[in-house]
This record gives C-alpha cells, sequence and structure tokens, in this order.
C-alpha cells in the first residue's frame, strides 16, 4: 500500500487553511519519533504559491499551487543521508528521523524540491510526515486533506486514486527529475506551463464568433480548442520559450494564422478580427 495526494490547483481557492492546519499541528508540538517541533517561522511543510500567468491589460489566469513534500519512490533525501536518518515506510511515506539526522545538512541540499528544512536551532532537517503520527492513531487523513474546504487536495492508497489521477490528467511536479513523486497535480499552470488566448469577432459586424476552431502547434504538440459565446479562447498547457503556430478556422470566414512565441510567457492575442 502507499499514500498519495491528487492536489487539483483548479479547485484551490488561496485560503490557506491548508497551511495553518499544518502550522497548528506541528508548531511548537513534537512528534516523536516522526518529527520535533516545526519553528513558528521560516518552515512550510505545507506551502502554496499563488501563481499569475499573463498580462495587463489583456488576459490573466491564477493557479494556487499548494505543495509539501513529493514523498517520492527514489527520494535523492534518501539517498543523501547516512545511517538511516532517512527511511521509508510501508504506506510510502517518506520520513527523517529527528534523532538519526542531526548535523546531516546534505539531506537539505538532495531535495530537488526544495521542500526540505533546516532548522538551525536544533540542527536537524524538517519536512513534512504525512501526519504519520495521526495515521498510526487511527486518523483516515492528514491535517491539510481534512481542512481543505474545497476538496481540492485529496488523499488516499494511490490504488484507490488512480483512476481519477488518469481520468483527470493529473501530472507530478518536475517528472524530469524521475523521483517517483507521490504528489500528483490538476492544473497546467501547477506544471509552470503558459496558455495563449485571445478574441474573435466578425470584421463586417463586430460580432463576436462563437464555435471557432483552434489550434496551436510546434513540433509534436498539436492543441485545439472552440471559441466560446464571446468569441473568447484559451488554449492551456503550452511549454514556455516556444514558438507556435495558431490556426483559426470558422465557418463563413477566412482562416486566419498566426505565430506567437511564449518567451516572455503567456501570451494574450487580443481582439482578432475575421473577415
Amino acid at each position: 500500500m502507499t499514500y498519495a495526494w491528487l492536489i487539483d490547483t483548479t479547485k484551490c481557492m488561496a485560503c490557506f487553511d491548508c497551511v495553518v492546519a499544518c502550522k497548528d499541528e506541528y508548531v511548537d508540538n513534537a512528534w516523536l519519533p516522526y518529527s520535533e517541533a516545526q519553528p513558528a517561522t521560516g518552515q512550510f511543510w505545507m506551502n502554496l504559491v499563488v501563481n499569475e500567468r499573463g498580462q495587463l491589460p489583456g488576459k490573466i489566469r491564477v493557479n494556487n499551487f499548494p505543495f509539501l513534500c513529493n514523498h517520492c519512490t527514489t527520494a535523492p533525501c534518501q539517498t543523501a543521508a547516512t545511517g538511516g536518518a532517512v527511511y521509508t515506510r510501508s504506506d510510502g511515506l517518506v520520513i527523517i528521523d529527528p534523532a538519526k539526522s542531526k548535523g546531516q545538512q546534505q539531506i537539505v541540499a538532495a531535495c530537488p524540491y526544495n521542500v526540505i528544512y533546516w532548522n538551525a536551532t536544533l540542527g536537524i532537517p524538517q519536512k513534512c510526515t504525512g501526519c504519520a503520527h495521526l495515521l498510526d492513531n487511527g486518523w483516515t487523513q492528514p491535517r491539510c486533506v481534512g481542512t481543505c474546504p474545497t476538496g481540492a487536495i485529496q488523499w488516499g492508497t494511490l490504488a484507490t486514486l488512480q483512476s481519477q489521477i488518469t481520468a483527470l490528467g493529473a501530472k507530478v511536479w518536475h517528472p524530469e527529475f524521475n523521483t517517483g513523486p507521490q504528489v500528483y497535480y490538476v492544473g497546467a499552470g501547477a506544471q509552470g506551463l503558459v496558455f495563449i488566448a485571445g478574441a474573435l469577432y466578425a470584421s463586417s459586424n463586430d460580432a463576436a464568433i462563437q464555435g471557432a476552431t483552434v489550434t496551436v502547434t510546434a513540433g509534436s504538440t498539436n492543441l485545439t480548442t472552440t471559441s466560446d459565446i464571446f468569441g473568447d479562447f484559451w488554449v492551456d498547457g503550452l511549454a514556455a520559450n516556444t514558438s507556435y503556430t495558431v490556426t483559426i478556422t470558422a465557418t463563413g470566414h477566412t482562416t486566419v494564422t498566426k505565430t506567437v512565441s511564449t518567451s516572455s510567457g503567456s501570451q494574450d492575442l487580443g481582439d482578432i478580427a475575421m473577415s
């Protein structure tokens, strides 16, 4: 059995309840043998970043990105540790032993996600434990999960979550690290991706064009969407620093083709007239 998190960034409203719950559980509270007390400042075992994409004036999208230890199946922190200071439980939770890890600052440096913190006062590395102490005492979920009011943070065994992960197209954070993370994300913004957007109207009468097909291509990337009742379209999940070809077709109108670079991030093409 391996536990996992499924975080839907599109449902997160940045209430920070998960962050506060984590602080409430761990600040000034030691839960040995899993963790010493978290300091009141400087550490966020559950963190949240508000990621704004786009530019003003123009279209904007905001993705709220809760993140924590990925409890990797191939954990770099465990490889870097000595004397069994980092270990993986049978349920997949990766734990830093507070006693054995004393003085091992290399554990912090080994994490490519920067979610391990150094407690200078105690001389130990610290991070999310998955609320292992609560699970061992009959709790059915970590504090961050139970406090989320929108259901943006889900948790369970990987087997029970797998169908949702597949259906929602959830992805791990930085798959190129090859660490086998057990936290999966829904929402392109969480992956550092960008969008191309615009608004279509008929040059003959200034009416919004609904149902136009917008295709964005570059190499093997080929994404398609349709414009809404206001003529607006969004193509999300694109890579930064890439040149894309945007092709727009609508019945009764001349095809529009544009070359768009995402070197400066998400792009709003503004109002586009179709003759």
